[in-house]
């Protein structure tokens, strides 16, 4: 029976905590007309709806794509994979598991995240663009589509509660990523079948529940 593993994409394979409030300070910066630093965020900016935070720091009206594009540029720059990601990856394609990303960026952002060694790696990518965003289930399912995998035969490793509540209502097995942005109690709480504290032991417990039948 042919089997998946499905990741988020910031978080679980992009450390990429820094340069999300680094995107929202500099982007506040720009629409506020005065100096915004992290510092400066609410505490749980990471974890937040960026138009809430926004709001919070006083900003009215829409977010201007264009200055969010440019603030994200920039701030991807402090962004990078996590060490762990080429050879979790390669170990998935060497047992025969299809692999695949479901994100909530755009496919731009993702090439700017990712470099093609890494995109190599992913058997199908769904962006923003694809499908109706997480928490919706129709990235996931368009993933698993496009791979000929049933969702009870995939695992979907992602870092914030939507996540989890996308793969529980796509049928797929929900894996809490706890390095991400979310605390692994909040995942545990949405849900997730298993929360890891650490990617130490994220091939084994990828190839231990995609082996079970």
């Amino acid at each position: 029976m042919k089997r998946a593993v499905l990741f988020d994409l910031d978080g679980v394979l992009v450390d990429s905590h820094h340069a999300h409030l680094a995107a929202l300070a500099g982007y506040a910066t720009s629409a506020l007309g005065h100096r915004i630093t992290i510092a400066d965020l609410p505490s749980e900016a990471a974890t937040t709806p960026r138009d809430h935070v926004l709001a919070e720091l006083g900003h009215t009206g829409t977010v201007n794509l264009d200055g969010w594009d440019a603030a994200t540029a920039t701030a991807t720059l402090t962004a990078g994979v996590f060490p762990f990601v080429a050879e979790a990856l390669a170990a998935l394609r060497a047992a025969g598991i299809g692999t695949g990303l479901v994100t909530l960026r755009s496919r731009q952002r993702v090439d700017w995240l990712l470099p093609p060694g890494i995109l190599d790696l992913l058997d199908v990518v769904v962006c923003y663009e694809d499908a109706v965003p997480k928490p919706a289930p129709d990235g996931l399912l368009l993933a698993l589509d496009k791979l000929g995998v049933a969702p009870a035969s995939a695992v979907f490793v992602g870092d914030m509660e939507s996540d989890m509540h996308a793969a529980r209502a796509a049928g797929v097995t929900p894996i809490g990523a706890g390095w991400g942005f979310s605390n692994p109690a909040a995942l545990t709480r949405a849900s997730a079948t298993v929360v890891l504290p650490r990617a130490d032991d994220l091939v084994d417990t990828l190839l231990s529940l995609t082996s079970l039948e």
